[in-house]
């Protein structure tokens, strides 16, 4: 086996072994698991720490692309119907029973991984693009014009009503064992359509106050 594949057939077996039992094993196990020993596997991660931090690396951020974003903000089509595509893959894509174990062991564990996720990814990346779109699709130009370009953290809180339904829907589903009894389809174009609506009935009441405010 090359080193290449050895060091990728380590990261899959402790991304296994930490989302089926958590961070406080001992990686003796693992190596045990794999038919390696212990000092094998400390040549390819150092430490059990950097075994964890790359296997938190590689679950939360295995969705991101260069243009995993482009879905969004493609102004040709509707808002919405971007809403329920980008959405459609990306709950699909991440939120699996596997990510969420290791999303919620690591929370146990105070690591910062998920904070830095949190903020980087979902806050930074998906939900700034959201309420970047909002604004251009909600609101007149004129009422655009007079919010401060900064996004405002009502308006992201906004954001994060439509972000958290849907991943409470896959938590409900793979840890919680209580699906829906509706299609995950079905559900996602639901949660999209009472979102949005809310949203476009808000938006422009919101970004009078926020462009009073700014005055």
């Amino acid at each position: 086996m090359t080193p290449d594949l050895r060091r990728q057939q380590i990261l899959d077996a402790a991304i296994d072994y930490f989302a089926e039992a958590g961070f406080a094993v001992q990686t003796r196990e693992l190596g045990r698991r794999i038919g390696i020993s212990q000092p094998l596997l400390y040549r390819y991660f150092p430490s059990k720490a950097a075994l964890i931090e790359a296997v938190l690396d590689a679950v939360f951020l295995k969705q991101q692309r260069d243009n995993w974003l482009d879905e969004l903000t493609d102004r040709q089509t509707e808002l919405k119907d971007r809403l329920i595509r980008f959405y459609g893959r990306y709950v699909q894509g991440t939120y699996d029973q596997q990510w969420l174990r290791i999303y919620f062991f690591a929370a146990l564990a105070n690591f910062d991984f998920n904070g830095r996720y949190v903020k980087g990814v979902v806050q930074d990346q998906i939900l700034t693009t959201v309420c970047i779109e909002m604004r251009h699709s909600l609101l007149q130009p004129e009422q655009r014009s007079a919010l401060p370009p900064t996004i405002h953290p009502r308006e992201i809180e906004l954001a994060w009503m439509l972000q958290s339904s849907l991943f409470y829907g896959m938590v409900r589903k793979h840890i919680l064992n209580a699906e829906a009894a509706i299609p995950e389809s079905t559900r996602l174009q639901d949660a999209v359509d009472l979102f949005f609506h809310g949203a476009a009935a808000l938006y422009p009441t919101l970004a009078g106050s926020l462009a009073n405010d700014a005055n």
